[in-house]
């Protein structure tokens, strides 16, 4: 449950019937309640959907629903949110037509232009409605994404959930953005194995229509080609994805790829923090001990690729720099 696989392994357990009878209902109980609520949250999805759909809003599905639309059993993979893509430019828009769908929802009104994503809460479900769809940091890798992800939501594709229609990402970004979304749980938050799960059946799902050249630009631009390879060594020899369809996959790395496994399956990978409390007055010595944290981090991220930690103490120094001496500063 960690790991956020309870309904994906769970049936098979109960096949085998060697579990105690109290493990049975454990197990029986989490895959209908998932089912319970992906019946709820589909129902807010639609919505939402048809919502943005009249008010001729493009929106594009990430994550959630698009990806549980991949696996053989979509009950199988859990998904408690909806994350609806609409761009820079319909983004306002879109928040008012969320709120005027949902006027009871839980609302929250920092709608401000450097955020990734607005949230309010509808019925219980948590509706994202993003303006872009991953918060970089380096402002080297935010101005090379722009185009990527530009592309991958103008060629978005349709997707068939039961009888509900709807878009998501370009196969080959969508595969980038997959890996990108839990790379970065990784770097801040943690991740579990339910994300490099998706990354498999994804890859499994569109192995003839990646194409390899677009995305080996896409890595090697934002500097993760070394931890794309850590992740395609883990799907191969832990998540069962055969070899040929892992792009770019080298035996080079297993011991790093090793690994990172274990520290995330031990529930390690989690972004240090300082002891000591941010000062709160002294706006140099805040930014000092920001600085200190993140940095930390990067020597963590160093453990699994030494290539990437070296990209993000640049990107500390060069967006620590950029905050320092903007003169719009409301967002601290």
């Amino acid at each position: 449950m960690a790991q956020g696989v309870g309904p994906l392994v769970f049936p098979q357990r109960l096949a085998e019937g060697n579990c105690s009878p109290h493990e049975n209902q454990q197990m029986k109980s989490v895959c209908l309640c998932t089912i319970h609520q992906q019946v709820q949250i589909r129902h807010v999805f639609e919505q939402a959907y048809a919502a943005l759909e009249k008010a001729g809003i493009r929106a594009v599905v990430l994550k959630g629903v698009g990806l549980a639309a991949l696996y053989d059993d979509p009950s199988q993979r859990a998904w408690s949110d909806i994350d609806l893509f609409v761009g820079k430019n319909q983004y306002h828009p879109a928040c008012a037509v969320m709120r005027e769908t949902f006027p009871k929802a839980l609302k929250f009104d920092e709608e401000l232009d450097h955020y990734k994503h607005y949230n309010l809460i509808a019925d219980g479900v948590s509706i994202e409605v993003h303006r872009v769809s991953v918060g970089l940091v380096h402002p080297h890798d935010i101005r090379r994404y722009e185009p990527f992800e530009s592309y991958g939501m103008a060629h978005a594709c349709e997707m068939k959930y039961q009888d509900a229609s709807f878009l998501v990402p370009e196969p080959t970004f969508n595969a980038f953005f997959v890996f990108l979304h839990a790379w970065e749980h990784m770097l801040s938050k943690g991740a579990n194995a339910r994300q490099l799960y998706d990354l498999t059946v994804l890859l499994h799902r569109y192995k003839d229509q990646v194409d390899q050249p677009r995305l080996k630009h896409y890595l090697q631009a934002l500097c993760l080609m070394d931890v794309w390879q850590l992740f395609m060594a883990i799907l191969v020899h832990h998540l069962e994805l055969p070899q040929d369809e892992a792009p770019f996959y080298t035996p080079k790395v297993e011991s790093r790829a090793e690994h990172l496994w274990q520290d995330l399956l031990a529930q390690r990978l989690v972004a240090p923090k300082a002891n000591e409390p941010t000062p709160a007055t002294n706006r140099f010595v805040r930014k000092w001990h920001t600085m200190r944290e993140r940095m930390a981090n990067a020597d963590r991220i160093n453990t699994y690729s030494p290539a990437y930690a070296r990209h993000m103490r640049a990107a500390i120094l060069l967006s620590g720099m950029k905050r320092l001496f903007a003169k719009d500063r409301h967002w601290e």
